[in-house]
């Protein structure tokens, strides 16, 4: 996903309509092209996700302005209690830079009459599920780590002080926002206030509290249980969330087997001890001790969002590695293989190169400073940084594998 502009600004519901259709999308649904809202054209580029009641689109109303739309589909009883859920818990918890922005709500009609409810949000870029793919079976750094549980934590400690349960914390449900850079939360269609739980089916699996599991298996065989969920099932998968990132290791299997359930404090030192080469002892040590203070059986025992802050393992400062920087989109643009070792030692064509490198980047956004380093780390790189991460990402996207001449060489340019 790409970033979005962080404005605040609400909309109220004005109807607007759907200007056409494609035939033979994803899963064979007619997708919008573009939606119309108080007279502003959002072009649909592509369709982000979909699930059983919602799809998800990119949106954009022109090159500087890009964001989500979430488009509702009424439930089995013709009803939309789906949207109005999500709308409300949105509206009530705006404001905290580790939560979605909500920019506002409309109704969609369709070529056919038919009135679906929308939000638009602010699109990120990419989520911690992804990130986990792309370094399979390898453990993130622990300055990503520390990074992604701050503001997690930071984000559940304002929601569950607002009375909030999220009840679906997952990989996919955390994303890395390129202009704020920082990680934040979506997806709050199953979220409740704690003590008035109206959800039977929480969380998913794999990152499934105990109690939430109990709770599921008599809602599906018609029975109540005592009592609802409470926050405590946030920081359970919250665990579960770094604990796979350490390892690098999706762990649904895992927490599904016998020995997960009768001894999950060894499995998790297990873990640990296999990855202990990679890391500084003492951070591991912190962390895991993070970790397992949110994997406590007993909601009694498990940490809270505000006691989790306070470990340890927050007070150690970590540097972001080169991999994190390429992970995780920033204004920051590298280019590679543009520049060679013979241009960087004579002083009037590393000027010049300089020069024609800014020209020739200032086509795709504001220019805020360009560095070609002639020593290690990073000799002969070109560092771009942009006004913001969107510029940064079209760059890179027109750049890559680009060639133009000018005057004094030729050009080729290879991005990450």
């Amino acid at each position: 996903m790409a970033c979005g502009s962080g404005s605040n600004t609400k909309m109220s519901s004005p109807n607007v309509s759907t200007m056409a259709v494609t035939a033979g999308t994803v899963d064979q649904q007619m997708s919008p092209v573009l939606f119309e809202v108080f007279g502003e054209i959002w072009n649909v580029q592509t369709r982000l996700g979909q699930g059983v009641s919602a799809s998800v689109y990119r949106v954009s109303s022109g090159r500087a302005s890009s964001a989500a739309v979430k488009e509702f589909q009424l439930d089995t009883q013709g009803g939309d209690y789906g949207y109005h859920k999500e709308r409300s818990v949105l509206e009530s918890i705006q404001g905290h830079k580790n939560i979605v922005t909500l920019y506002g709500v409309f109704t969609n009609h369709d070529p056919f009459g038919v009135a679906t409810h929308c939000l638009l949000l602010e699109l990120l870029d990419v989520s911690v599920s992804e990130l986990l793919v792309r370094v399979s079976n390898q453990g993130h750094s622990m300055w990503l780590i520390q990074h992604c549980a701050r503001d997690v934590l930071e984000a559940l400690v304002f929601l569950h002080r607002e009375g909030y349960v999220h009840a679906d914390l997952k990989p996919r449900n955390v994303l890395w926002s390129a202009d704020d850079e920082c990680f934040k939360l979506i997806d709050f269609g199953l979220s409740f206030k704690e003590g008035h739980q109206d959800v039977k089916y929480i969380q998913t699996d794999g990152y499934r509290a105990p109690e939430a599991e109990l709770q599921n298996s008599l809602a599906r065989a018609g029975l109540e249980g005592s009592s609802g969920c409470t926050t405590a099932v946030d920081l359970w998968s919250l665990g579960i969330i770094l604990l796979e990132m350490f390892s690098g290791i999706k762990l649904k299997e895992t927490i599904k087997s016998q020995e997960w359930k009768d001894n999950s404090s060894a499995i998790v030192d297990q873990i640990f001890s296999s990855n202990a080469l990679v890391y500084p002892a003492i951070p591991v040590y912190h962390l895991r001790d993070l970790i397992k203070s949110m994997l406590h059986n007993d909601p009694k025992l498990r940490s809270t969002a505000e006691a989790a802050l306070i470990n340890p393992f927050f007070s150690i400062p970590f540097a972001p590695h080169i991999e994190d920087l390429v992970l995780l989109p920033t204004p920051v643009l590298r280019l590679l293989n543009v520049i060679d070792d013979s241009h960087l030692n004579n002083e009037d064509e590393y000027e010049d190169i300089i020069e024609d490198m800014k020209e020739e980047c200032q086509k795709y956004g504001t220019v805020v400073s360009l560095l070609i380093p002639k020593e290690n780390p990073g000799k002969g790189q070109v560092f771009v940084e942009y006004g913001n991460a969107g510029d940064s990402k079209e760059a890179q996207r027109l750049l890559t594998g680009r060639t133009f001449d000018d005057e004094r060489k030729t050009y080729r340019f290879g991005t990450t």
